[in-house]
């Protein structure tokens, strides 16, 4: 009898994890390794946040809590929903879950059966097309391109809409090109949507807070209010706050599917960790003038990941709205040869080679569904980052 189930047979690990694994790896066989890969800060908890979490700890609150969330994590919820985004929602609308993967991944098994449709625009991140073969539902990649910016158009998603389609699953600032959506970008697709009442969206604003310049972030319920019935909208703590550790992730949507999700987290998780959803309480409802600071930071890391890509030989490197990623173009380099004897014939054997040869960690473009490219993590230091640049220059140079 066969031990492991069919579904796995149609996903595969996270390419991510995959990479920052092989860097560590080699640094702990004491390579020079610079991992580019891991889609965190660098930054510290901010510490009036971690010492709500001891408070929390201090005060003996540890023991189980109600499975999707403590009242006052849901109350700060909902004030965040009215102070940023302009979207009303009481705590029977909200879910708490350990990350903003966990909400997806609720979300989608508590919705999909076989036949179900979930479009994504291409690139995505990783997990999103792996989740929704879980869930037994059948991914529809819409392909993005340079061309527009990596985003997806209103023509493209009316075409990728079938009479199976449930939900479209989005993302801005995007994981992994750091794209966002305008307000009128964001409208052209919402429209297409209203003339499309049988699809959901389930929009991914992970990313929200890091936005850069002249972009300003929105959200489709808060742009097309009509579709607020149909809308689930994600977030977390994780990226602003600098608090992926702590895994909570959240969201807001009609009650009957926050039920349904947290049906699906009562018999797989129970509850998130509860002094993490006390510190969360405290990263929503206390100061936020750190955000403006690191922000400040990632934006000069930014200009100087593209300045210096751009410098690369066959290697274009656009500018991102938001998030911490940049996602080059290795179009110049496919056909050529590594100093090491490497062909180059996709952006999995340029990452690769450049690993081997450089000790420099990036995760390649098709692991995101769009190629050739790949994705760097601009969230570590000044220094690394200048190396790790300097290092793919030289690499690139030395192909032929």
């Amino acid at each position: 009898m066969k031990l492991l189930s069919d579904t796995l047979d149609r996903v595969k690990p996270s390419p991510t994890i995959a990479v920052t694994n092989k860097a560590a790896e080699m640094k702990a066989a004491g390579h020079d390794v610079i991992g580019l890969g891991a889609g965190e800060p660098d930054f510290d908890t901010p510490q009036h946040i971690k010492d709500a979490g001891i408070a929390a700890i201090a005060a003996g609150k540890t023991k189980y809590t109600a499975v999707d969330g403590i009242p006052e994590l849901k109350q700060a919820i909902c004030a965040k929903f009215k102070r940023d985004n302009g979207l009303d929602y009481t705590p029977a609308q909200v879910s708490v879950s350990s990350g903003g993967k966990q909400v997806l991944y609720n979300a989608l098994m508590a919705t999909l059966n076989e036949g179900d449709e979930v479009i994504i625009p291409a690139p995505y991140w990783v997990s999103y097309p792996d989740m929704v073969l879980l869930a037994g539902g059948t991914p529809v990649i819409a392909q993005a391109s340079l061309q527009t910016g990596f985003k997806l158009t209103a023509d493209q998603l009316e075409a990728a809409i079938t009479p199976n389609t449930k939900w479209l699953l989005f993302n801005s600032p995007s994981n992994p090109t750091g794209a966002g959506y305008t307000w009128d970008e964001l409208k052209a697709l919402t429209d297409v949507l209203m003339r499309h009442p049988h699809v959901w969206v389930m929009t991914d604003d992970m990313y929200e807070h890091l936005a850069y310049g002249d972009f300003k972030f929105c959200t489709p319920a808060q742009v097309e209010p009509q579709l607020y019935e149909r809308t689930l909208t994600v977030n977390g703590v994780s990226k602003a706050y600098a608090m992926t550790g702590w895994r909570i992730g959240y969201a807001a949507g009609p009650i009957e599917l926050i039920a349904a999700m947290r049906k699906v987290q009562s018999q797989s998780t129970s509850n998130p960790c509860s002094i993490s959803q006390f510190a969360a309480v405290e990263a929503l409802n206390g100061p936020h003038d750190f955000i403006q600071d690191n922000n400040a930071v990632f934006v000069r890391r930014r200009d100087l990941v593209v300045k210096m890509l751009n410098e690369a030989q066959g290697i274009s490197c656009p500018v991102p709205d938001g998030a911490f990623y940049v996602y080059p173009s290795i179009a110049g380099t496919i056909g050529k040869t590594s100093a090491k004897g490497v062909k180059i014939v996709d952006d999995e054997t340029f990452a690769s080679a450049l690993l081997d040869e450089t000790g420099v960690a990036v995760v390649f473009g098709a692991a995101f569904g769009l190629s050739p490219n790949f994705r760097v993590s601009y969230a570590t230091s000044d220094e690394a980052l200048k190396e790790a640049c300097t290092r793919i220059i030289s690499f690139c140079a030395a192909l032929n």
